[in-house]
């Protein structure tokens, strides 16, 4: 059951991780470092909430927005710019706000994303300070560690650096093709390679959850703080995409879970499972971790209060609308990516040993 459960976890998340994949080599290819920077390179309040609303958006799930996020940050965008875009990308999304509008009503498809950006705002901000007090250098430690695994041109260089080359470069002479294939091949290497082991541990985890605790568990906790606080605790470990996660906030509803716990649930569970948290930590730094947990949390907690007492206050009707449980993609697409993504990361892994054995 444990490893039925991990391996339709990974076919869930492969078409959604490989989309991620390809947007970050589009961002890695054809957005100028020079104009990334400008626009998200800062940790002041313009640049994290530029970063959010362009997150909010993308149909990009817990997984797929890791390499979109790397790709955004290698690009140029600082730590509190990349923090925001991490929050909101997964949070909510043009076909999560469309699901929640069908299955919960009109109030719940309005405050979720309201929620989703303002957590990815607060969440950058969070960032922001901690990054301007541990120090001011460039880079810390963890940066340079998970550089090391991308290519030369960015492990070698500083940011100011980079941006010296790529306004002097001669983009312009460099053919379509052979940019799309510059960028494959650093989202599928460099990328698979520096997330595939924070992804495996989550889906893991997701499947220890997924297999071990009951539904029950989820409903008999009911309102108020506690059945919040519960929702967090169980959403850490846990993968659930923001489309995915409102049917089961649907059910949780109808077992008379409060709309601001359900809520908690939406914001919690698709922003904070372990392989997201793993790779901030990872690309960010400790520092970059908290303020995340930190931003995201908060928000959840703030907003789900909120949505009970207006629901409380001004009678209105969040009524779950439960259809015949259906699959978000096709069989055929879930099973061919999840081939190829697996296919990738074996790839990722035989070179790497190939290495230590020739070393």
């Amino acid at each position: 059951m444990l490893l039925t459960n991990f391996v339709e976890l990974f076919l869930d998340s492969a078409p959604w991780l490989l989309l991620g994949l390809l947007f970050a080599g589009i961002l890695k290819s054809f957005i100028p470092m020079a104009w990334m920077h400008k626009q998200l390179g800062n940790n002041n309040t313009s640049s994290i909430f530029k970063a959010a609303l362009f997150g909010a958006p993308l149909p990009l799930c817990s997984c797929g927005v890791i390499p979109a996020a790397i790709g955004l940050r290698r690009a140029g965008a600082s730590k509190s710019a990349t923090t925001a875009f991490l929050v909101s990308t997964p949070e909510t999304g043009v076909d999560s706000i469309s699901v929640s509008y069908a299955m919960l009503g009109p109030f719940m498809a309005i405050i979720r994303p309201i929620a989703a950006i303002t957590s990815a705002v607060l969440a950058g901000l969070l960032v922001g300070r901690e990054d301007s007090l541990s120090n001011k250098q460039p880079s810390d430690h963890s940066e340079k560690k998970c550089c090391s695994s991308s290519t030369k041109s960015i492990e070698e260089t500083s940011v100011k650096t980079e941006l010296a080359k790529t306004s002097s470069a001669k983009q312009s002479n460099t053919r379509f093709s052979e940019k799309v294939i510059k960028g494959l091949k650093f989202s599928t290497s460099n990328l698979v390679r520096d997330i595939s082991v924070w992804l495996l541990i989550g889906l893991f985890f997701a499947a220890l959850i997924q297999t071990y605790v009951p539904a029950s568990f989820l409903s008999q906790w009911g309102n108020g703080l506690i059945a919040m606080l519960v929702m967090v605790v169980i959403s850490i470990p846990m993968y659930i995409c923001a489309t995915a996660s409102t049917p089961v906030a649907a059910a949780l509803l109808l077992s008379g879970v409060s709309p601001g716990a359900v809520l908690v649930f939406m914001l919690a569970g698709p922003a904070t499972n372990i392989a997201t948290l793993g790779v901030v930590y990872k690309e960010l730094g400790k520092r970059s971790l908290i303020g995340y947990l930190s931003g995201v949390l908060i928000g959840a907690l703030f907003f789900g209060w909120l949505t009970d007492i207006l629901v409380a206050n001004f009678v209105i009707n969040v009524a779950p609308q439960i259809g015949h449980e259906h699959q978000l993609l096709p069989e055929v697409i879930t099973i061919s990516t999840g081939v190829f993504l697996a296919i990738l990361i074996v790839k990722e892994y035989v070179k790497k040993i190939m290495t230590w054995r020739t070393a």
